[in-house]
């Protein structure tokens, strides 16, 4: 398998939203997104797939490596050697890189956040610099369009955190902030339980308060010279955001379940973007 191959099947095998955004992109844009993804996906799978703690914090130190010797000339993982082919033309730096990895590392040494200025920093690095990166990609041409990646790569982490506060919880982590949890009065045994309560749905109707004012500054933020490259991000507010509505519908059945969006509906919402611009 050639590395173009490696990181097509990752980014599809992931069934992420991300993947039906690339499906509309130019042929060298797409592919540079596709390994970006891949890259973002193997550092990822390394904290969620690796029980052994230090195990993982090895494999991550590996892949620091591999970065630094990537933008040295000298890839050798299927990842790096699809990526770098596209680094000089689309501005990718290894800080990039290195900061995504530095955010997983976050996952390793820490599984709560004392209030949400802490959750925002460990956001920036695993959701704002994707975002950035990704703008880049796309097509960015004013610089305007970083700040509203990294709101709109807020806003598309706080929906992951409200989605999966039950899978995480069976990890071992609980990312809403503690003083959150104080000032609804929400125990974490109460979430490692599955215990739902009024408390925990006022809790998280707040969390999605907070991701929906994210999504309404983001779209206000896109310059008007960007909105045109920037579709691809756009069509995933319209899935992400959706995904928050149907989360909400349900009432924050978040702990026992992960609800999510059937693939066609995912690309019906891309291709409305694409064809008609609605979200």
């Amino acid at each position: 398998m050639n590395p173009d191959q490696y990181v097509q099947d990752k980014a599809a095998a992931s069934g992420s939203s991300f993947y039906y955004a690339f499906l509309f992109l130019p042929k060298d844009r797409r592919a540079a997104i596709t390994a970006f993804y891949a890259f973002c996906r193997e550092v990822d799978d390394v904290v969620d797939e690796v029980t052994d703690p230090g195990v993982a914090a090895t494999k991550l130190a590996w892949w620091r490596n591999e970065v630094h010797k990537a933008f040295a000339g000298q890839p050798t993982h299927p990842v790096t050697l699809a990526l770098m082919p596209h680094v000089k033309t689309f501005g990718i730096e290894e800080r990039h890189l290195q900061a995504v990895i530095e955010g997983c590392q976050m996952d390793l040494e820490q599984t709560r956040y004392l209030d949400f200025a802490g959750l925002e920093r460990y956001c920036h690095l695993v959701a704002g610099i994707v975002g950035e990166v990704a703008a880049r990609i796309f097509g960015q041409s004013d610089e305007r369009t970083t700040e509203y990646a990294h709101t709109l790569g807020l806003a598309f982490q706080l929906t992951n955190i409200i989605r999966d506060v039950g899978e995480d919880a069976m990890r071992g982590r609980i990312y809403l902030p503690i003083s959150e949890l104080q000032q609804f009065d929400v125990k974490a045994h109460e979430i490692n339980k599955r215990e739902y309560s009024e408390r925990f749905t006022a809790l998280m109707r707040f969390q999605a308060e907070r991701a929906h004012g994210l999504y309404d500054k983001a779209m206000g933020l896109l310059p008007q010279a960007d909105r045109r490259t920037q579709k691809p991000g756009l069509m995933m507010a319209s899935i992400y955001r959706t995904l928050l509505r149907e989360i909400e519908s349900e009432n924050f059945q978040v702990l026992h379940q992960r609800i999510s969006l059937p693939p066609l509906r995912k690309l019906w919402l891309a291709w409305k973007m694409q064809a008609l611009g609605l979200m």
